[in-house]
């Protein structure tokens, strides 16, 4: 039988203290932010801001050390750039910079008190419990063109016998407004809205093993509550 850890046990996992995924992973490369999110962050940011935007904000969800986020702020170099660091270990590069702020909090209670223009996480929710939650969270933080770009392994999310849900939670998620490339494994959501997704999150199991990434990493059960299914 499997053991289900709620969020705070999970938090003191090792899997999930010891998880390496972005410490230091930067913007471009091999193993950089544009080839993972398949986006160009600083394009995307430079573009909006040659348009004529008042402020561009970008938030990363599991930033690591936030050495992605560093190095953009220093390519922009724009007094509208604003980016925000959450990460659930205090344990980020420097020097710091004045555009760049970072939060030490667990993704499942931070709340935002302002919408963003970008919201990443790459490879974090690997670590999460409740997944699900945190994208329809971070969908509402989205300003009205925001977009909203993660890596999510839907062989991650079980339900209460622990079979994946692959085709039906793609299905799900898409009538919510999000868009989901299976072969990358990579959701998105452009502009803000409200999701609320028919499933009840019941824990974490962080003894999953590894996952497509070869990392061991965590998986999260739910129960439908859409009548007659299980």
């Amino acid at each position: 039988m499997v053991r289900l850890l709620d969020d705070q046990a999970l938090e003191r996992s090792s899997v999930v203290a010891n998880c390496a995924m972005n410490r230091e992973r930067g913007l471009t490369g091999s193993n950089g932010y544009g080839r993972e999110l398949g986006i160009d962050v600083v394009g995307l940011i430079t573009e909006r801001l040659a348009r004529g935007a008042e402020v561009f904000r970008w938030l990363d969800l599991c930033c690591g050390t936030g050495t992605a986020l560093l190095e953009c702020a220093r390519l922009v170099d724009d007094p509208r750039l604003h980016v925000t660091g959450v990460d659930l270990v205090d344990f980020f590069a420097g020097p710091p910079h004045p555009r760049v702020e970072f939060v030490t909090t667990s993704v499942g209670s931070f709340t935002p008190e302002r919408c963003f223009d970008l919201v990443t996480c790459v490879h974090g929710l690997h670590y999460v419990g409740d997944k699900l939650d945190v994208l329809a969270r971070a969908a509402s933080w989205l300003a009205a063109d925001g977009l909203l770009v993660a890596n999510l392994d839907l062989a991650a999310v079980v339900s209460e016998q622990g079979r994946p849900w692959r085709r039906r939670l793609a299905g799900v998620l898409r009538s919510a407004g999000f868009d989901y490339d299976a072969r990358r494994r990579r959701i998105t959501c452009t502009g803000r809205r409200q999701v609320r997704l028919p499933f009840e999150y019941l824990g974490a199991d962080d003894q999953a093993g590894p996952n497509y990434t070869g990392q061991p990493a965590v998986n999260s059960y739910y129960a439908d509550t859409r009548a007659g299914l299980g």
